[in-house]
């Protein structure tokens, strides 16, 4: 998972030394049932997903890997599609990233765009003079995928890479951390964790223009009490605004920052923003990485990676407005070393569902707050072992039935990859 100061996926394995497995598989948890739908290899499948899963119509899941550059070997990572077959599930490879101008390693979910395509971000790759950590080059891309144009017969259907933007560091964005999102005029938002003004994030737009596309800073994050260093993605209301996170920056933590939830508005030819909430570090909780989700009544549903009662096991917050301002709800406190990561999701009666990147044991986990006589109760609803899976980045999805999905980013029992490659995992009640 990208961390600040762009951390690869597999930063977090040294906690893992922290942790006998035999003392993971003793981890209890409610009533579900957990299965391995895949185990990544490192080959041709991919390596380390860093986000969760979309579904279409049919079912089917689509997601992508992050990559890695262990053994020798280079991956700069892929987006995969995973269909069901009678009693197994098969997945395929639709793009595998090169690592030049065509962008490299994933840190997002794809989404589909009105026209059936898919749409993501790439971190790294591109253009640009951004150089990761281990050594990947380029400030990111956002690109979109199309299907083959007539019907395959094969196993292996290579969808076609288009780069809408390459971002150039420096007044423009650069590292794309977060999935896009659309308008109601086929537009493009989204946030990058560099880049802008200060070097600290921004917000921006995407335009149609005769077959190109052309680029809009909305905002610049700049240190102090505002947010910087945006990794999730923004989202609208129904007037057209925009909500988000930062989870650097902000009022809290002895003026140092503990992040913060944002809108931006729109104002004259331009954008303003206002910053809804800042975290303390307490009870409420610091560090919110996942983005927003809106329940029917207006109301904001976000995590933090930590704070809390439990520090630093992260909360689950709600933000619902009061009196012309927003009030914070914290939600449930977390035990473990880490938090959520990502973003919530909501089922059909409004319970929330997470993951977690940690959890007591370290391992990661999947939990469910349920609507519960005017409050809300938690359940944990799996605890990760390592051989099932390990560290917990991406948000779940949930299909008509109930079960959800998700990846974790190491685990599983793939052997070419320390920690395993990781695994896309189902959940069923």
């Amino acid at each position: 998972m990208f961390r600040t100061n762009l951390q690869t996926p597999t930063v977090k394995v040294a906690l893992i030394v922290l942790f006998a497995l035999a003392v993971l598989l003793t981890v209890t948890a409610q009533a579900q049932t957990l299965t391995v739908l895949h185990n990544f290899t490192g080959g041709g499948d991919g390596a380390h997903p860093a986000a969760g899963l979309t579904s279409d119509s049919a079912g089917n899941f689509y997601g992508t890997t992050y990559g890695t550059t262990q053994y020798g070997g280079v991956d700069y990572g892929n987006v995969f599609k995973l269909v069901h077959k009678d009693s197994g599930w098969i997945l395929t490879s639709l793009y595998t990233f090169q690592g030049g101008n065509d962008g490299a390693t994933p840190n997002a979910e794809v989404i589909f765009g009105p026209d059936g395509a898919l749409y993501g971000t790439t971190l790294f790759g591109g253009g640009g003079a951004c150089r990761s950590g281990t050594g990947v080059y380029g400030c990111g891309t956002v690109f979109k995928l199309t299907p083959p144009s007539t019907v395959c017969h094969t196993t292996s259907c290579p969808w076609t890479e288009t780069i809408l933007y390459r971002f150039q560091a420096g007044n423009d964005a650069s590292n794309p951390a977060s999935r896009v999102t659309f308008d109601q005029s086929g537009n493009l938002y989204g946030t990058t964790d560099s880049g802008g003004t200060s070097g600290h994030g921004t917000v921006y737009e995407l335009q149609p223009s005769n077959g190109s596309w052309s680029e809009s800073i909305l905002y610049s994050f700049s240190p102090g009490p505002n947010g910087i260093n945006p990794k999730a993605e923004v989202i609208f209301d129904g007037a057209g605004n925009l909500y988000g996170t930062a989870p650097q920056g902000g009022q809290g933590c002895s003026g140092l920052g503990c992040g913060v939830v944002y809108e931006l508005s729109h104002s004259g030819s331009g954008w303003i923003e206002t910053v809804l909430y800042s975290f303390s570090g307490g009870n409420d909780g610091a560090d919110p990485y996942g983005g927003l989700i809106f329940d029917a009544a207006g109301n904001l549903y976000g995590t933090t990676v930590y704070g809390g009662t439990n520090n630093p096991g992260g909360t689950v917050f709600e933000l619902s407005p009061s009196s012309g301002g927003w009030r914070l709800t914290t939600l449930e406190s977390l035990y473990g070393n880490s938090g959520p990561d990502a973003t919530l999701a909501m089922g059909r009666v409004g319970n929330l569902y997470g993951t977690a990147s940690g959890d007591p044991f370290g391992s990661g986990s999947v939990f469910e707050l349920e609507r519960s006589g005017g409050g809300w109760t938690f359940h944990e609803l799996h605890s990760f072992n390592g051989t099932d899976g390990l560290f917990v980045y991406g948000s779940p999805v949930l299909d008509s039935a109930g079960n959800i999905y998700g990846t974790t980013n190491l685990g599983g029992t793939s052997q070419n990859c320390s920690d395993g490659c990781g695994v896309v995992w189902e959940i069923t009640p």
